[in-house]
């Protein structure tokens, strides 16, 4: 931790209890906090000094929810994002597969559940031979691989994609089909560096396949640019209680600014690959083996999971998409008393929103979804649109929100979660469900991992932006335009200058 003292700044507040400051004042961090906040504050010998002319200062900002080595992969991913069908997608398969023959291609990004019929490996196979190819969803829960990628990672050949936990038990070996990965302590570092530029301080990463000791060596590589909460999954809770972590300890070979996160559980799947597990089937059940979606786990396997890591100290992140799984879900916080969060709450019944406010469960929200989802939402979830997406619903009942990216699904940008929390398009049209829009203060506060207005005793993290975040306005468009385009000119971690365009 340093110090750091920033002159003429303008404080944003947060909280519903915050005024707007008047004037500009001065803000000295020592060790990592905030000690003062007054116009005019003298100098401690030795510390650095900035001049904000007038910017705002806000809280730094989090991304509550990552999976930060493949939002890292994803520059280097073959982009399927523009692909409307199949036949799309495989034109720009053929077209790598030309380019440089031979090469395993790793793609990313295809919304398939727009597409009006289900793909096949053997006409994947026809356009790239022998070259291995796994075009993993913009979901990221299921995976379509040709028949030399599933030899090559030891799966049963069939003609169908690979989806949920057989697909999320086979992506850590990805890096045995392409080798040198993308995820070097050097491209890590260019992410995060990348990210601190958008103003973010701190994340939660939950990649899959990941262990502790990769934060250590990344740590000892100058890695340690943000605040990483690093999240186990089932796999590695055993060695997680052996060594005796708990949610909040520091991570053996950091510092304090990389600590033990939740652990995470996946309980159902998601809306585009139709595994979300809902109270309704889809409307396209006709399609699906499982018309409702299903859980990936039984309930007393949850609960399992929920009450050994409560008993360990630990957290839990358990991500739910479709209403059935939220109700679940929460039903096994209240039987094991375990604290932590739902993770997405795509979907929800307005008694469980009721139920996750009394259990003090955290809503871990990626409105940036929202855009996506839009349109198939409307298509196979009719009628349950004002349920979606329900942060208003949130936030009037008294839950928690942490809003993040889920990153590489969306964007590792807090800002493009704002604006899509306050403005809910991404075009022309009028806002999705406006009835659960938050305002720019709301969404702000919900991005800040609690922080309130930058005073005495706040943690050293900030950031100066080049405009004011809640100038707010009636046209929501304009607002979340603003937003989505905010400038920032200094982000602080600790009282450490990581991004600086001053």
């Amino acid at each position: 931790m340093t110090s750091l003292l920033v002159r003429r700044a303008r404080l944003v507040p947060i909280g519903p209890a915050s005024a707007p400051a008047q004037g500009t004042v001065d803000v000295l961090v020592e060790d990592g906090r905030v000690t003062a906040v007054a116009p005019g504050l003298d100098a401690p010998a030795g510390v650095e000094e900035v001049d904000a002319d007038g910017r705002w200062c806000a809280p730094g900002l989090w991304d509550q929810h990552v999976h930060l080595a493949q939002w890292t992969l994803a520059s280097q991913r073959l982009d399927l994002g523009p692909a409307r069908t199949p036949e799309q997608a495989l034109q720009l398969v053929a077209e790598r597969v030309t380019t440089l023959p031979g090469v395993p291609i790793v793609g990313w990004g295809h919304r398939s559940g727009t597409w009006t019929r289900e793909v096949t490996v053997s006409e994947l196979d026809a356009v790239t031979g022998d070259t291995p190819v796994v075009l993993i969803s913009g979901d990221g829960h299921h995976a379509w691989l040709n028949t030399t990628a599933l030899m090559h990672l030891a799966l049963p050949v069939r003609d169908s994609v690979v989806r949920e936990n057989e697909w999320f038990a086979v992506y850590p070996r990805l890096a045995t089909l392409v080798g040198n990965d993308g995820t070097s302590p050097e491209a890590v570092r260019r992410t995060l560096d990348a990210a601190a530029a958008r103003g973010v301080v701190g994340l939660v990463d939950f990649e899959f396949g990941g262990d502790r000791a990769e934060w250590a060596s990344r740590w000892a590589a100058e890695c340690d640019v943000l605040r990483v909460r690093w999240a186990t999954y089932a796999d590695t809770l055993d060695d997680v209680i052996a060594a005796g972590l708990r949610t909040g300890d520091v991570l053996p070979g950091c510092d304090e600014r990389a600590t033990m996160g939740p652990l995470k559980i996946i309980s159902d799947g998601s809306l585009n690959t139709r595994t979300a597990w809902c109270c309704e089937p889809y409307a396209d059940a006709h399609r699906l083996e499982y018309p409702a979606g299903q859980p990936n786990l039984s309930g007393a396997e949850l609960r399992y999971l929920l009450a050994r890591a409560h008993a360990h100290g630990l957290e839990i992140a358990t991500h739910a998409i479709g209403d059935a799984a939220v109700a679940e879900a929460l039903g096994a916080y209240a039987d094991t008393g375990a604290a932590g969060s739902i993770e997405h709450a795509q979907l929800v019944g307005r008694d469980d929103v009721r139920r996750m406010a009394e259990l003090g469960v955290r809503a871990s929200v990626q409105p940036a979804h929202l855009l996506d989802d839009r349109d198939l939402t409307d298509l196979v979830w009719p009628g349950r649109a004002e349920r979606s997406f329900a942060f208003r619903w949130m936030l009037d009942d008294g839950v928690e929100l942490a809003l993040g990216s889920d990153a590489p699904v969306s964007p590792l940008d807090p800002w493009l979660a704002i604006a899509a929390s306050v403005h809910r398009s991404a075009d022309d049209r009028d806002p999705w469900t406006p009835e659960q829009a938050l305002t720019p203060a709301e969404a702000l506060a919900a991005s800040v991992d609690g922080q309130p207005t930058v005073g005495t005793g706040s943690r050293g993290d900030l950031v100066l932006l080049d405009a004011d975040p809640l100038a707010g306005g009636s046209d929501s468009a304009a607002v979340g335009g603003a937003l989505r385009t905010m400038s920032v000119a200094l982000t602080v971690v600790g009282g450490r200058v990581v991004h600086s365009v001053l």
